[in-house]
Formats: C-alpha cells, structure tokens, sequence
C-alpha cells in the first residue's frame, strides 16, 4: 500500500507560483530591454540641401556626402565640411542617443568661422548609417578610431572630438584606442553602462533607481546575458570610465547640475579615474546637454581653448590648401 500523497501548503503554493511567476517575468522582460536598446527607431536626416546651403552661404563650406566601411562590415555614413581656407585641424562630432549628425550640425559654426573642418558622423544604426545594432561604445570605439584615421590622412593638423550623451561616452571610450586625437571635450557622458541602465530605467519607469537596483536587477542581468549570447556583444564593456585609465588624450568634461537623464556624478566620476589630464566644467542650472543654451559664449570659448591648449603644432603649421572634392569622399 502506498502511502498518501502529500500536498503542498496553501502558503507555499503561493509561494512556488510567486517565485515561477518572477521568474518568467524577470526573462520577458529582459529580453524586451535588450531587444529595445538595441534596436533603436532610426530618425531620417531631412533636407540635407538646407544645411548644404547654409555651410556655403556662411561659411563658403563645401559639405561632401562621405562613407566608410566598419570592422563588421556595417557602411558608416557621414558629412564632411571642408572651409573655404581650413587651417588643417579636423573635429568630429557625435551625436546623442537616436539622433543622427543634424543634432550636432549647429556645433559645426564654432569651428567652421575658425578654419576647422568638420565630420558629423551617423553613429552605427543611426541616421543613414548601417549596423543591425547600437552597443554604446562597445564598437563605437572603433568606428570612431576609423573616423579619425580617415580625417587624418586628409587634414595634416591635429583631430579633436566633441560628444553630447551617448556620442559623449562614445567619445572618451574611443580616447582608449584612439592616440592620435590631441584632446576631446564632452558633455554629459555616463561613466559606466552598468551603472547608467540601473538609473535610466529608474528615471524612465518611475520606478528608481533601488528598484531597478534590487528586485529589476535580474533583468538587467537577463538582458545582458541576452545580448551577449544572441549578439556576441558585452554591453557592460561600454565603459568610459574604464577607458580613460587607458588613454593619454586630454578630455574636458562638461555636465549640468539638473541633468536627471544621466546624473553629473558620471562626469565626476570620469575625472577622478582621469586625473589630471581631465577637466570638468560643471553648467549650474543646465539640464542633459543643455550647456551651450544656458551659458553659449562661455561653451564656445571652454571647448575652442580647450582644443587650441592641446595642439602640438600651435600656429606653426598656417593656413592649409582645401582638398578635393574626389580626395574628401574617400569612399
């Protein structure tokens, strides 16, 4: 005779149903966070012809429609603004979070009135740019590296870059296996991507950060995993602060006081891993990348004398002939 089948409490059926349920959830959505930050709605570049004319009207710039191909193969897509009398610097600039190279375009007349030429790049799976996926440096870095490569080989001068958000994290992670940028400035960059999904999706649920620190972090962690097995790519790797204890280039860093999306303390952050060859400029009153609306004039005049303080050549190298429009495609 068998003995009686034993039954499960009341209290722990619940218990097992709750933990299966959590469980179940917790992998939904993790999955759903790394599908979605990965995989981000693409804003078209509307009327490229406005800001064509514009560049030649004011600045007698030529703009050039420019590619080159990534290390996976993904097309990279960009603008590269030649002056009319360039003084042989070059600067690049990275654009935020599903944006695309028009965010940063207004950014381009600080440099072009002072001879610089300008790339405004599309970040991978940005804008016209290829690449199934966004990784927030992860291969960035690298597509940045080729950027800079590209410009140098076109501009005898010294290469410079300025970022805003993610363009901004993306910037001081390429410093890393970049060497041959004289000095970048950027503005509110996250200093570790581990960190920044924990207090963005605190600031974007509602929920905060202790939640998505303690009962969300399992899906983080899912996410992660995700990414890495379906995607062969470690997001946790994206990680300026990690960067800059590999890097030599100068970086000034730029954050508001009211900036909730990614708090000013990343930028502290930075700079005390950084040290001395980082600067920190920190916007009272200023709101995520909103330092150039607050205090404009002092934002041209700290990023300009920021790049003319790291520049080797100094005025030695003088005015520079313009290249061709064949030479600047570079396709």
């Amino acid at each position: 005779m068998t003995a009686p089948e034993k039954k499960l409490s009341v209290p722990v059926r619940i218990a097992v149903t709750l933990v299966v349920a959590y469980a179940a959830l917790t992998l939904i959505v993790g999955v759903a966070l790394a599908e979605f930050s990965l995989h981000l709605p693409k804003m078209p570049i509307y009327a490229p012809e406005i800001y064509r004319v514009r560049y030649e009207r004011q600045f007698d710039a030529r703009l050039h429609d420019v590619s080159i191909t990534a290390q996976d193969g993904a097309v990279l897509r960009a603008w590269y603004v030649a002056p009319a009398n360039p003084n042989g610097r070059s600067v690049v600039l990275l654009h935020g979070i599903g944006g695309n190279r028009v965010w940063l375009s207004g950014y381009a007349d600080i440099f072009l009135k002072r001879g610089y030429t300008v790339l405004l790049p599309d970040s991978r799976q940005h804008g016209a740019s290829g690449g199934s996926i966004a990784t927030y440096g992860v291969l960035e870095r690298d597509d940045v590296r080729r950027w800079v490569g590209w410009l140098s080989a076109r501009n005898p001068g010294c290469t410079y870059l300025l970022g805003e958000s993610m363009g901004a994290a993306i910037g001081v992670e390429a410093t890393a296996v970049t060497p041959q940028l004289c000095a970048v400035a950027v503005e509110s960059p996250f200093a570790s991507f581990r960190r920044i999904s924990v207090e963005r999706l605190g600031w974007q649920t509602h929920l905060g950060a202790t939640f998505w620190a303690t009962a969300g972090r399992p899906a983080i962690e899912v996410a992660f995993l995700w990414t890495r097995l379906r995607y062969h790519v470690n997001l946790p790797d994206a990680s300026p602060i990690r960067a800059v204890e590999h890097s030599h280039v100068p970086v000034l860093l730029i954050a508001g006081t009211r900036d909730e999306n990614i708090p000013m303390h990343n930028a502290l952050e930075i700079q005390q891993a950084c040290g001395k060859r980082c600067a920190l400029w920190i916007v009272p009153g200023a709101d995520h990348g909103a330092a150039a609306s607050i205090a404009p004039q002092e934002f041209h005049t700290r990023v300009v004398r920021w790049f003319d303080t790291h520049d080797p050549l100094g005025d030695r190298l003088g005015p520079v002939a313009p290249k061709t429009v064949a030479m600047a495609r570079g396709r």
